[in-house]
């Protein structure tokens, strides 16, 4: 079975092209806000969150937050993405519990390893 990751950005184009990037490998999901990726969280479990910042309405770090504070994905990975790359941004995001943070545009090589990374993390260290 694939894992599933559960991308939520404001962009399609983002989500399309995430989509196009992991869908060989990983069963991806995207939602277009926070409200309506905790809505879908409801009845499902992501394995992975790849999430933008900046979005109407919840933004990707009160969506983080929220996560956070669920029992079923407290200790679910989280990616974030953002167009800014200043390290208050990366800080802020890790001090609310992300594992890792991007900047858009992206290198679609990093995101492959930044994904396998956090959902393989015993295996990837162990091919060292």
């Amino acid at each position: 079975m694939k894992k599933k990751i559960l991308v939520v950005d404001d962009e399609m184009s983002i989500c399309l092209l995430l989509e196009n990037f992991l869908s060989e490998q990983y069963d991806v999901v995207y939602k277009n806000d926070g409200a309506s990726a905790l809505e879908w969280l409801e009845g499902n479990l992501p394995d992975l969150f790849i999430c933008d910042i900046q979005m109407p309405g919840m933004d990707g770090y009160e969506l983080l937050a929220k996560v956070r504070q669920r029992g079923f994905t407290r200790h679910t990975p989280f990616i974030m993405l953002s167009a800014k790359a200043e390290s208050k941004e990366r800080i802020k995001c890790y001090q609310l519990g992300a594992q890792d943070f991007l900047t858009k545009p992206f290198n679609p090589e990093e995101l492959e390893e930044i994904v396998k990374k956090n959902l393989f993390p015993i295996h990837y260290s162990i091919a060292w």
